[in-house]
């Protein structure tokens, strides 16, 4: 059995992984595998698909719906964003943060340990391990630790963490000080888990390809080629297999919407009024949480929806029925226990920003120029994932689709272990030494209605290996 260590790049696309600008990755790339047609799970934002890489599920089992998402049983009417109190009081009030068994949960009935540390938010950290109390293992943030009282341990040994800086260089290298210093010779997990936040604070803040955030790329390598440097120093690297990803690609802020503002000026009423609708921004998509789940509330908001000139692909949950132009939500695995009643992507366009990357879309927040995720957009579905080791074949290319929810199922494979749980993943066992091509299909999901102003027509690109499930891309256009 070998260890396995996973490195996040939070927010990297495959454009940028260059020898110019990735050296180390670039490098490790070329002696391993490549997955030229990975996918997040949509919506495109971080949580979410950190949520499905530590569970092998998709949205709508775990029961994360997004960064910033409404959960009933807690509060019905009020949005909240995942972070680590918020989700801490979720796990209070009702027991659970996810859904879902974590790898965390499923190597402690092993007897092994699974170890995260991560630089960026607090809600990214927490749902690695949220029952470290019970499972064992830990998560390591700048902010909180879990179990807690490894936080003040830590701080006795390392100090205190540098302060978040833009780009937050420091706190990478203070990551990897950590990784290499006690995590990996001391703890020696079988799954050690490490999540840079650049390039993704970079690219909020400046942009894609601006030079904050290009400098933001390099830094992150470094700190990855550090990683190896260990490996090969310390003797780990004959076997340990590492998988490096991302969480999800990006886009250039075209046009920025005020959902809320825009709600009101339609006339729906606040969410626990009857007619009323709570929404939840999350960058370029959005969650919609109609009153009571009434169905006629839902219907009169997609054909509101569909008539704006920033709406894109409109999913439905089963809990509303059937609703005329949206395709529904469980085609993604979004349908659930917690699943929003509506959940939109939106409006986007392949044009290149003035660095050269590709797709600008709508946003809820930020500005135009800026970077943002969340859409089912072509370049904020495409992420990447490379994987180099002793159980892995060498300069190898995938074309099949693989995903978010594949690693989980693909570390448990890589440690000989039967998940014992349902999975909506499976193991990418084409990229092993001993593997074969897969078999994959493409289907295109079409609806549409009539709305004020004209026709609305949607479609979805899905391909599909075996049971699991991967979103291309989503979008939609009003026609006269």
């Amino acid at each position: 059995m070998s260890p396995v260590l996973i490195t996040v790049f939070d927010g990297l696309q495959p454009a940028q992984v260059t020898p110019a600008l990735m050296p180390n990755l670039a490098r490790f790339a070329s002696d391993g595998v490549t997955f030229a047609n990975h996918h997040p799970v949509f919506p495109s934002v971080t949580r979410i698909n950190a949520a499905s890489m530590v569970t092998g599920r998709y949205p709508g089992a775990h029961g994360l719906a997004a960064n910033t998402l409404v959960v009933r049983e807690m509060d019905p009417y009020t949005p909240f964003s995942a972070l680590e109190d918020t989700l801490t009081r979720l796990q209070e009030r009702t027991g659970r943060v996810l859904l879902a068994p974590t790898l965390a949960d499923l190597l402690a009935l092993h007897g092994m340990e699974y170890v995260a540390i991560g630089t960026g938010t607090t809600g990214n950290a927490f749902v690695h391990n949220p029952n470290a109390a019970t499972s064992g293992g830990a998560t390591i943030h700048p902010e909180f630790t879990l179990p807690r009282d490894l936080y003040a341990d830590l701080h006795s040994r390392f100090g205190d963490w540098p302060p978040d800086a833009m780009p937050a260089v420091d706190r990478l290298a203070r990551a990897v000080d950590v990784m290499t210093d006690y995590i990996l010779p001391e703890r020696r997990p079988a799954v050690a888990f490490i999540w840079f936040s650049e390039p993704d604070h970079a690219q909020h803040a400046h942009g894609v390809g601006s030079p904050e955030s290009v400098h933001a790329v390099g830094a992150a390598d470094e700190q990855f080629g550090r990683l190896l440097a260990y490996l090969e120093s310390s003797g780990r690297a004959a076997d340990c297999d590492v998988l490096v990803t991302s969480d999800h690609g990006y886009s250039t802020i075209g046009g920025v919407v005020d959902l809320q503002a825009e709600l009101d000026a339609a006339g729906f009423p606040a969410a626990d009024l009857p007619g009323g609708v709570a929404v939840a921004p999350n960058g370029g998509s959005a969650l919609f949480y109609v009153h009571d789940r009434d169905p006629d509330t839902a219907d009169a908001l997609a054909a509101w929806l569909m008539a704006q000139p920033w709406c894109g692909a409109v999913l439905a949950s089963e809990a509303v029925g059937s609703i005329a132009g949206t395709l529904p939500a469980a085609l993604l695995g979004n349908d659930g226990e917690r699943a929003p009643d509506l959940a939109v992507s939106l409006a986007w366009d392949a044009a290149a920003n003035d660095a050269g990357y590709a797709g600008t879309a709508y946003a809820t927040g930020g500005a135009p120029g800026l970077g943002q995720h969340g859409s089912m957009s072509r370049t904020e579905m495409r992420n990447v994932l490379f994987a180099r080791g002793a159980s892995f074949a060498s300069g190898l290319r995938v074309d099949s689709p693989s995903g978010s929810a594949d690693v989980a199922p693909t570390v448990l494979r890589l440690l000989g272990l039967d998940p014992g749980v349902p999975m909506d993943g499976r193991p990418l066992t084409e990229a092993l030494a001993s593997g074969a091509p897969v078999s994959w299909t493409t289907e295109t999901h079409e609806a549409e209605r009539a709305v004020s102003g004209g026709a609305y027509r949607q479609r979805i690109v899905l391909s599909t290996v075996g049971a699991s499930v991967y979103a291309d891309e989503g979008s939609a256009r009003l026609e006269p």
